[in-house]
């Protein structure tokens, strides 16, 4: 399909262009006979609405959900600088067609294309089978995608695929049309329109030079630089039920104990005390938060779901599936000392895709763990940070996970915010000392407005074993409760759809889910850092897993003796900690991961996302601007300095903000740009140290008068006594006077 259109400039004039519409693209040319190219926009990632206009013809808008770029970097024939036009918008494109029918018909058009890309897309991707890269004339759409999907699934190791390789297979017709630049004026004229058309060919000859001057050379593509993982040797999985969560503690053990609650007292927060090594799992608590991802094809699934009902039925299906993998027994993991990191990762076989684990400690007191999970070719990123606290009740304690954690889907710009249960031990002093997980978390979306919430059912006094380990729940939409939940966390779980009174298991960990779920990837030992879990806690774990109680207490001691001795040093020198891998937000109070990258995944552009020294990166065929959410600016480290060209990261010193003609044809602007940029983060760095010491001194001022409240409180309070008597006495007088 191709025609005459109207596109509206950045500038608030109209251009007539010639549009060519061909599968999963939208070509833009200047000229219908000469094939002088301006624009190639995809169409996989936009969405289009009707615009009103109060001028004559039909008006359209097709746009980027996310007000990103929709253009490609380069034309059909490699071109790398299009016709010189008047400025079109980057993120969209409003679009006049001459009549209604004309404009209708476009829509329609256009409309199917979306519909049709995302369909194939969608359904490749699930099936996850290689689509046959054969050209026919009468399978072009279908090919188009094809290639798409081998280049998805490949991730540029077997197969590279850029745009004017893509156009190449389809636009194989040379007599390209052409189009005028006639800016929209109340009189179009037949001469008018003859002298523009003069005028579009000089600079077409001038556009032609440009671009054989300022053609570049690809660059070699440089070897990846990424950390080596190793597939997880041993994993211990809990049987269902109680009898994985209960304890027989023997009468060594229990000395321990009861010299352990001789220093406590009911209410107490446990978050100073040293627990003994016997009820320690030997693993770190970093470690422990990486159980729920171990079905996050679950979130590749939810990702790619068009209904957001059945989005939600999925991300709550995510969710249950990260308690079933519990430890024998009663076993806490190891507290995390603050710097301490843990990174892993899960290979989705279906999608040749990764999910990147990357946690850090970011704080010892109070314990707050924060971690960032990353998937952008399957569309999903975690964030969110926990707040570790224990409570003594005397016979039973409750480890308490304060914090959420925020699930967003790219391509959709949706964040499912999340709470966790609470862990609740009992049978301290008397009884079997058992675990279970209590409290009400809430699943939340606000775009949607659809939420969830999940009730962590604890054991009654008088329960029998059916009672333990159940749940119950609502999915909802504002108020109306759509379908209830009911079963057992570590079992099946079924669900009630309150319109059709129709009840399904939902979730069930069967042993054939449990053989098929991903298999976890660690950091090679050899490659981790002093500070990462594994090789931190080596000592202690080897000591538990051989059962020297004496042997793990002590090493236990060494590291959290080294780790006290470096919080006095830093108190002594005034300094603070910094964290490696998180920041946090002074406005919201939450933990951001640094080298977060939002950008919804561009086959087009991204190959492959991999890790290096806790940085998540994306290698990529030609640098583009970055998408990121706000949050507090830093200072460049080495370690972000030394990403290799070619390498998207979020970090705006990191990667230049190439991918546009109007960026590269203006270096100077760029260079400009770059220079205010440091100006206002030092601006803000300037501001930032004033509102601290201004901080520092309203803390003094306070504490100066609470010190000095008392005492003037006293004498004001004396002197007020003095007058009140003066006065009764005066009016005693004045009363027997008159009298």
């Amino acid at each position: 399909m191709a025609d005459w259109l109207k596109i509206r400039g950045t500038l608030k004039s109209w251009t007539k262009l010639w549009c060519v519409l061909k599968p999963g693209v939208l070509l833009i040319y200047k000229t219908q006979k000469n094939g002088q190219w301006v624009g190639t926009v995809l169409l996989n990632a936009c969405e289009i609405i009707e615009r009103p206009s109060k001028k004559d013809g039909f008006c359209f808008k097709l746009f980027h959900p996310l007000e990103q770029s929709i253009w490609a970097v380069k034309g059909p024939k490699g071109e790398a600088v299009g016709s010189i036009t008047q400025p079109l918008p980057s993120s969209y494109l409003i679009i006049r067609a001459t009549s209604e029918s004309d404009g209708r018909c476009w829509m329609d058009a256009l409309e199917l294309a979306l519909k049709c890309s995302s369909l194939l897309k969608r359904t490749m991707i699930r099936e996850g089978k290689e689509h046959d890269l054969s050209i026919s004339s009468e399978s072009t759409h279908v090919t188009l995608y094809g290639l798409l999907r081998a280049n998805n699934l490949h991730s540029g190791d077997n197969f590279q695929l850029n745009d004017s390789e893509i156009e190449r297979q389809h636009f194989k017709d040379q007599d390209m049309y052409s189009d005028k630049s006639d800016k929209e004026n109340d009189q179009e004229h037949d001469e008018s329109d003859n002298e523009v058309m003069g005028k579009s060919e000089e600079s077409d000859t001038d556009t032609s030079e440009r671009q054989d001057d300022s053609y570049i050379e690809p660059e070699p593509i440089e070897p990846l630089k990424e950390t080596t993982y190793t597939e997880q040797s041993h994993e211990e999985l809990g049987e269902a039920g109680e009898a994985s969560q209960t304890e027989t503690v023997s009468e060594e053990n229990k000395s321990l104990i009861w010299t352990l609650l001789k220093q406590v007292r009911p209410g107490m927060d446990l978050s100073r005390v040293v627990l003994p090594t016997f009820i320690l799992e030997p693993r770190s608590f970093l470690d422990k938060l990486s159980d729920y991802y171990y079905h996050a094809d679950f979130l590749s699934e939810a990702a790619l779901e068009e209904n957001p009902y059945f989005r939600l039925k999925k991300v709550v299906k995510w969710y249950l599936s990260g308690f079933y993998k519990k430890p024998k027994g009663l076993k806490k993991p190891y507290n995390p000392i603050l710097g301490e990191t843990f990174r892993c990762l899960w290979i989705h076989p279906r999608t040749n895709s990764k999910t990147f684990y990357i946690a850090e400690q970011v704080s010892h007191h109070p314990p707050i763990s924060a971690f960032y999970v990353s998937n952008r070719k399957d569309g999903f990123c975690l964030s969110g940070s926990i707040l570790a606290k224990s409570k003594f009740y005397g016979n039973s304690l409750s480890a308490i996970l304060e914090g959420e954690a925020r699930l967003t889907f790219l391509n959709r710009g949706e964040d499912y915010v999340m709470t966790m249960p609470y862990a609740h031990c009992k049978g301290i002093l008397y009884g079997t000392m058992t675990l279970e997980l209590g409290g009400i978390v809430n699943i939340t979306c606000q775009k949607t407005g659809y939420s969830a919430i999940l009730e962590f059912k604890l054991k009654p006094f008088l329960g029998s074993s059916d009672c333990v380990n159940q749940i119950s729940g609502k999915l909802k939409l504002g108020k109306e409760v759509l379908a209830t939940l009911e079963g057992h966390w570590d079992s099946e779980v079924f669900i009630n759809d309150k319109k059709t009174d129709n009840s399904e298991v939902f979730w069930n960990p069967t042993p054939d889910i449990k053989q098929w779920r991903l298999i976890r990837h660690t950091v090679k030992f050899e490659e981790q850092g002093d500070f990462e879990s594994e090789k931190l806690w080596q000592r202690v774990t080897r000591a538990i897993n051989a059962k020297d109680q004496t042997e793990a207490t002590q090493e236990k001691y060494v590291l959290e003796e080294t780790q006290r001795q470096a919080a006095r040093d830093r108190k002594t020198k005034s300094e603070e900690w910094t964290c490696k891998l998180f920041e946090l937000d002074p406005l919201t109070g939450e933990w951001h991961y640094k080298f977060a990258d939002t950008r919804p995944w561009d086959p087009l552009n991204d190959m492959i996302q991999f890790e290096k020294d806790g940085v998540i990166q994306t290698k990529v065929k030609h640098r583009t601007p970055m998408v990121s959410v706000p949050k507090m600016k830093h200072k460049p480290t080495r370690q972000q300095k030394k990403v290799a060209k070619g390498y998207s990261s979020p970090e705006p010193d990191i990667q230049d903000s190439s991918g546009s003609e109007a960026q590269s044809v203006k270096p100077n602007t760029r260079r400009k740009k770059g220079i205010e940029l440091g100006d206002i983060q030092n601006s803000i760095e300037s501001i930032k140290q004033t509102q601290e010491e201004i901080k520092r001194n309203i803390m003094a001022l306070r504490n100066h008068l609470v010190s000095s409240t008392p005492a003037t409180d006293y004498f004001l309070q004396q002197k007020d006594y003095f007058i009140i008597f003066l006065l009764i006495l005066l009016q005693v007088i004045i009363n027997f006077m008159f009298k």
